[in-house]
């Protein structure tokens, strides 16, 4: 079969029924056990929960055995970025051959999509064009929002320039000194088809002309960036803040979300609950993201710093009962093993259960699609995820991509390796 052929048949849309599953819907409501779950032709969640109340299937139907497996909604990360080669500064990709960043870049999509991860939301380096190929079947990937740059003073954590001037940024930087220019920013930044706008509120662990603890954009700016964004069909606004003082200013400044987060303090996390903030951790880059052998010396040097205070400081926030939705960093940390961060959330005091929730319907309601994506009911968009073994007592199962047995998006089987056990045909 040719790649061609293979691409038109996993397009095809047909009735779904996954019977003799284990069903945790995303809710945080006790699994079901012997649980079905019904999708119609055009990819919406007709039923699901226990079999003894599901209804006959009357209609021709693919119909795959769960084997007693867990079907969960398929997860978001809140935070990745997809054009970026694990470790690959952002300045590397200029001197790449554009045709070959974007075959890599569709390979990382594929590979994320597989394991697990039915949307994402890149954070900077990702054109809307992705997000459009993804949506007319272009390309098989998660569904896509972007930032496709970021919003930074000049040396600040998204500066990418060279002393002399040279721009490394490859496009993935906008700067802003002023709240005119940042109003301007934004305004160049949804042009070109942003979904979310990123501001850096604060210096960062990569970039090399600052600290974690620095104060990126003021609060003054990061205001008139949320006003702008409200202006344009109510954007949201992520703000990468990694020291307590910038933390601050984002949330004050009226944010969506504030990504990793290290510095959280209990006034950071007080202001946050009060505002409705979402925190996107991102832990991934401090359990899988550190490297001497790979990083320069003042990335590297930075992370040991952090790393202890990080732990600590999520730690605290998990406590609190911070509205946390799930982000990788995959680029800083590795692609395709997305679902590992939910075992860092776990490590950090996290109940299971909640890590799940944390990864489907929270990350839903900070992407504002929370109306159909995120859990599995009735009239909700078929995006799930069928595993092996239980999440509940190993939460590490759902980070080997190998126990993604199968992923379905908008009601399309994209992984299957449940092939043996499907059935096609009318059921009794």
């Amino acid at each position: 079969m040719t790649d061609a052929m293979q691409q038109e048949r996993e397009t095809v849309r047909t009735a779904l029924r996954f019977h003799n599953a284990r069903l945790i819907d995303g809710t945080g409501a006790t699994p079901v056990d012997d649980a079905v779950v019904v999708a119609d032709a055009e990819g919406t969640i007709t039923y699901a929960g226990p079999a003894a109340t599901a209804p006959d299937d009357t209609t021709p139907t693919k119909t795959v055995d769960a084997g007693g497996r867990t079907v969960l909604p398929g997860f978001f990360d809140c935070h990745v970025h997809l054009a970026y080669a694990q470790g690959s500064p952002p300045g590397r990709r200029a001197e790449l051959d554009p045709v070959l960043v974007t075959l890599d870049t569709a390979a990382r999509m594929r590979q994320t999509l597989d394991a697990g991860i039915t949307t994402a939301r890149d954070l900077a380096g990702l054109s809307a064009g992705y997000r459009t190929a993804v949506e007319t079947g272009r390309i098989v990937g998660p569904r896509l929002h972007t930032a496709v740059r970021i919003i930074s003073h000049t040396g600040g954590h998204a500066d990418v320039r060279l002393p002399d001037g040279t721009d490394l940024s490859a496009g993935m930087s906008e700067i802003a000194d002023t709240a005119d220019a940042a109003r301007l920013a934004v305004r160049r930044v949804l042009r070109e088809g942003a979904d979310v706008v990123k501001v850096c509120a604060t210096g960062g662990m990569g970039s090399p002309y600052d600290q974690p603890e620095d104060e990126g954009l003021l609060e003054e700016e990061i205001r008139a960036v949320v006003d702008e964004a409200r202006r344009h069909g109510g954007k949201p606004v992520a703000a990468h803040a990694q020291g307590n003082a910038g933390i601050l200013n984002a949330i004050r400044g009226g944010v969506t979300s504030i990504e990793h987060g290290y510095g959280l303090d209990e006034r950071a996390l007080e202001l946050a609950g009060e505002r409705g903030t979402f925190v996107v951790p991102t832990l991934s880059t401090v359990y899988a993201g550190i490297n001497k052998d790979t990083m320069p010396d003042h990335h590297y040097q930075k992370k040991i710093r952090w790393s202890g205070l990080t732990k600590e400081n999520i730690a605290r926030a998990i406590e609190y009962g911070a509205r946390i939705a799930l982000g990788t960093d995959a680029a800083v940390g590795p692609h395709g093993v997305n679902l590992m961060e939910l075992s860092y959330l776990v490590d950090l005091g996290m109940d299971p259960m909640a890590a799940i929730v944390a990864g489907t319907r929270t990350s839903a309601e900070l992407l504002g699609v929370a109306d159909r994506l995120g859990t599995l009911a009735a009239g909700r968009t078929a995006d799930l995820i069928v595993c092996d073994g239980d999440p509940l007592t190993d939460i590490g199962v759902l980070g080997d991509p190998a126990n993604i047995v199968c992923v379905v998006q908008d009601g399309v089987i994209r992984k299957d390796l449940l092939l043996p056990g499907a059935t096609t045909g009318r059921q009794p």
